[in-house]
């Protein structure tokens, strides 16, 4: 049974097709629109510190309006297979990438803000087909990757409700929905919180998940951080650098959401000025910096001669574009106002757990966090030397290194271990994750048989 004929005896929760052609005549409003800012005087100092800088801002203009072409990422998102489908009384748009490899293993992976699909189309090719990109088969995964609601081509929620854990539940219903009875979870940013959600939320379908920004901060921690206190006394050294940056970033970095959490609905600029729009959405900072370096970078990175998992302005602006030609600048920051969980906080997730940890990431777990009662499943840490943001986009291939798991299966053949295998491997500095945390590292596992 294929994704078109699932569910088509109910309507309401038939998967139907989904094609993306943008009138010419809306890519003409907005260069138009692009074209007409009104400007305000350059920034009166020589730094970000009041914000993205006029220079950047109009030399991106200048790019947007002429050179630019929104058809060719329309192109790559129609080649994929796209659907819609209406889960819990909303219309969810989603990639579903199927693997050509009959031992894939599924996994959903979840976006976040101010990202979008777009911002994990390098990744689809190396999970689903490895054997290409130095993989082995054995390596392979069913990639779905839905927009959260808001966000996209997803319909915008009218009411109240649509929160993190929302959004998880969604999905599990959306896995199984395409006929997935296990799978595993991946996300950074909002789609990390949504991820750590989804696992405290008992589904026994979800047997691991993946973050490249965990849930980590232990509750003393993060309650110092919130008062503007002193570290606790017995953090490690590593453990106190990293204190120090998040009491830094909730100090002077999150005012962007603050503003999202509190009075979403007054960004009526961000809906009306596609520049308004980008200048709101690149003033992200990452742990380091504000615009993020790697976007920055980015900005100055023609996507002409690059190699594919490198970060260019067309990547960027594809991102930008989306949000503007779905005018969802504003319902995709309701999420924030929506949102009741701590970003840094555990969150009692008892399932397997891997990080990814990247150097220009808003924090970089601490080694040997999550493994003490508070995580007391396996929990794998991967340090990656790759710089890179809260997103794979900004590092694709250690994000893809980071996603490959091994053939051997388990010793014990009346093991329930989820997954195969018993061997941990590096490679550039890099453990790849479902090597770790579904096979746990051991030979022979340590699971208890079924049954039991």
């Amino acid at each position: 049974m294929n994704d078109v004929d699932r569910g088509t005896r109910n309507e309401k929760t038939a998967i139907r097709p989904f094609h993306l052609n943008i009138p010419d005549a809306e890519l003409g409003e907005m260069r138009k629109r692009i074209k007409a800012t009104r400007w305000p005087e350059r920034e009166t100092v020589t730094d970000e510190s009041q914000g993205v800088r006029l220079a950047m801002m109009q030399d991106l203009a200048r790019s947007w309006a002429t050179d630019y072409d929104w058809r060719k990422v329309e192109s790559r998102l129609n080649a994929l297979q796209q659907f819609v489908t209406e889960i819990d009384g909303l219309e969810i748009h989603f990639i579903h990438a199927r693997s050509n490899h009959e031992s894939a293993l599924p996994l959903v992976v979840t976006h976040g803000w101010p990202g979008s699909i777009v911002h994990n189309l390098k990744i689809i090719d190396p999970l689903t087909n490895p054997t290409a990109h130095g993989g082995s088969a054995s390596d392979a995964f069913h990639v779905v990757i839905p927009s959260m609601p808001g966000y996209g081509f997803s319909a915008k929620p009218t009411t109240r409700g649509w929160d993190p854990a929302r959004m998880a539940r969604a999905w599990v219903v959306l896995m199984k929905r395409l006929g997935y009875t296990r799978f595993v979870a991946q996300g950074g940013d909002w789609g990390a919180i949504v991820t750590d959600v989804m696992a405290t939320q008992g589904h026994p379908e979800l047997i691991g998940i993946h973050s490249n920004m965990p849930g980590a901060v232990p509750p003393e921690v993060s309650k110092a951080i919130a008062n503007g206190g002193s570290a606790p006394a017995d953090l490690s050294g590593e453990e106190h650098v990293q204190f120090e940056k998040l009491k830094d970033l909730f100090a002077k970095g999150v005012y962007y959401a603050y503003e999202m959490a509190t009075r979403p609905q007054t960004l009526y600029g961000i809906a009306d000025s596609p520049v308004g729009l980008a200048a709101w959405l690149i003033d992200l900072g990452d742990g380091d910096a504000k615009p993020a370096a790697a976007l920055s970078a980015a900005l100055r990175t023609p996507r002409e001669g690059q190699l594919w998992d490198q970060l260019t302005r067309d990547d960027v602006l594809d991102n930008i574009t989306l949000f503007w030609l779905t005018n969802t600048g504003i319902s995709s920051a309701r999420l924030y106002w929506e949102n009741k969980f701590p970003f840094f906080d555990f969150k009692s997730v008892t399932i397997p757990v891997a990080v990814s940890v990247f150097p220009g990431e808003f924090y970089q777990t601490p080694r040997g966090v999550g493994r003490n009662e508070l995580i007391p499943n396996s929990y794998t840490t991967t340090r990656l030397r790759e710089a890179g943001t809260f997103r794979p986009g900004n590092s694709q291939s250690s994000f893809q290194k980071s996603f490959a798991r091994d053939s051997d299966r388990c010793a014990h053949s009346t093991c329930r271990c989820p997954l195969r295998n018993t061997k941990r491997q590096e490679s550039a500095g890099t453990t790849w994750w479902l090597r770790g945390i579904l096979g746990h590292g051991l030979t022979p596992c340590d699971h208890p048989p079924r049954g039991s």
